[in-house]
């Protein structure tokens, strides 16, 4: 069972508030009127005024207007009935912030409507009765009008203090973010050096025995060094520390190189003109090629690879094709490096397409928006 309190919808009480506002016009001006043209059109008027607050949040000013008119025109007509529906108005136009407007409005009200009573004949008493009512309704428009801007400040104040939170649970966010890359560099870091240290100690002693180092055991030592090289450099990105260049196009040679040393048969093909890309898409084609050749080297059992870097006018397009065990029919299942390259390509706007190929293997294809006149 709910517990919560039923919300009438705005729409709802909208309604209900012209519909009682406009009722007690008509009933507040039937004394004393009959059915001649003239009253018939003060009725429509009273109607008019009190029915069109339904519309005040969406059109606060075409309802400060068309409340205004109808009171001019109900006292004119001889319907001494106070301005209520022009005090909501005042109200609804305040909160919406349409200040000047309002106070140049209620200021021609209060010079309209004494002009519109006399006509009618109404207030012949004296010109002190016609001070004092102007008085009051003097007092009810400032009433109105500082209520409306109360409830404004009120809730841009809460509309502040709510973004206040949302920029302090970010900023609590980063921080975590901050805190876990750090624990994380450190443990990674810990066991990368100890694999990085074993393997150079291996290289060294199989070199001072003059034994034929493995291939593989290179490929490790240098696997190593380069990522205890990646991981500070993501945390001094992390850091905002702007000191440590990024890896980006002009490291996938390194990639490639890399990839051969551990028994892949890795080619690089560059085609189109070379021109300079933004440092975004430097570094996501880098990671874009470096999670590929990972991937076939760990998953793919692929004997070859390719790279193919292609400029082209307003975009950078990056293929990577391998003749792996993935098949026309095999879903490829989208781990951590595939769906952070999805994020970094869609992110730049661009597009990703990663699939078993037709002929067998798996290919990567990426294409990355370049704004050349940025």
């Amino acid at each position: 069972m709910s517990t919560g309190r039923l919300r009438v919808p705005t729409g709802v009480t909208d309604w209900a508030i012209a519909v009682g506002v406009a009722a007690t016009l008509l009933v507040t001006g039937r004394s004393g009127h009959s059915a001649t043209y003239l009253d018939l059109l003060g009725y429509a008027l009273l109607a008019t005024g009190g029915l069109v607050l339904a519309a005040r949040r969406r059109a606060p000013v075409v309802v400060l207007a068309v409340t205004g008119l109808c009171t001019v025109g109900y006292q004119a007509a001889g319907f001494d009935v106070p301005a209520v529906a022009f005090l909501f108005a005042v109200y609804a136009a305040v909160r919406a912030g349409h200040r000047t407007l309002t106070v140049a409005a209620s200021v021609t009200m209060l010079a309209a409507l004494p002009l519109a009573a006399m006509a009618s004949g109404l207030h012949d008493t004296g010109e002190a009765f016609a001070q004092a009512r102007g008085a009051l309704e003097l007092a009810w428009l400032i009433a109105a009008g500082a209520a409306g801007e109360a409830l404004r400040q009120a809730e841009r104040r809460a509309d502040e203090a709510e973004r206040t939170r949302e920029e302090t649970a970010r900023h609590r966010a980063a921080e975590e973010r901050l805190h876990i890359a750090r624990e994380l560099h450190d443990s990674l870091t810990h066991q990368i050096s100890v694999i990085k240290v074993q393997a150079e100690v291996a290289v060294h002693v199989a070199r001072k025995r003059g034994e034929a180092v493995p291939p593989a055991l290179l490929a490790i030592q240098e696997a190593g060094r380069e990522a205890t090289r990646e991981l500070r450099a993501t945390l001094e990105a992390l850091r905002d520390d702007d000191t440590t260049p990024p890896r980006g196009l002009d490291h996938v040679a390194e990639l490639v190189e890399r990839a051969r040393a551990i028994g892949l048969d890795a080619t690089l093909m560059i085609e189109g003109q070379r021109h300079d890309v933004p440092a975004a898409v430097d570094r996501t084609a880098f990671r874009i090629v470096q999670e590929s050749l990972t991937n076939v080297a760990r998953h793919a059992a692929a004997a070859t690879a390719s790279v193919r870097i292609d400029y082209r006018p307003g975009a950078l397009v990056i293929r990577v094709d391998d003749d792996g065990r993935a098949t026309p029919g095999t879903a490829a299942v989208p781990g951590v490096g595939l769906l952070g390259m999805r994020e970094r390509v869609t992110a730049l706007g661009g597009h990703l397409r990663a699939a078993p190929r037709g002929e067998g293997g798996f290919t990567v294809h990426a294409e990355l928006p370049v704004d050349r006149t940025s």
